[in-house]
């Protein structure tokens, strides 16, 4: 059995993966987006690992509920993708820097 400790350090070196995405690669819109995912990805695991750990299903429930957010989210912000990349031609987030209406 492989103990908790392990899969706290997965989740942590996921986690810090992604901010280092978020912070480190600020250009492309896209990149971005998959760090935010990771993100919520490496808390599941964590969920998960203590749930499995404690024997207690409100892990997993929260889990579901995550995943629901963590898909929402993807939709509504590739959504938001295509049309900015059909108005301005690029998802570069250094050119998205004007505020219309």
């Amino acid at each position: 059995m492989i103990p908790l400790t392990h899969f706290l350090i997965l989740g942590a070196i996921l986690f810090s993966l992604s901010v280092a995405g978020i912070f480190l690669n600020r250009k492309n819109l896209i990149v971005v987006l998959m760090s935010i995912e990771l993100m919520l990805l490496s808390v599941n695991m964590n969920f998960i690992a203590f749930s499995h750990y404690r024997s207690d299903l409100a892990g997993q429930v929260f889990v579901f509920f995550i995943l629901t957010v963590a898909a929402a989210e993807a939709a509504i912000g590739l959504a938001i993708l295509v049309a900015l990349f059909r108005n301005r031609q690029t998802i570069n987030v250094q050119d998205l820097d004007e505020l219309k209406g």
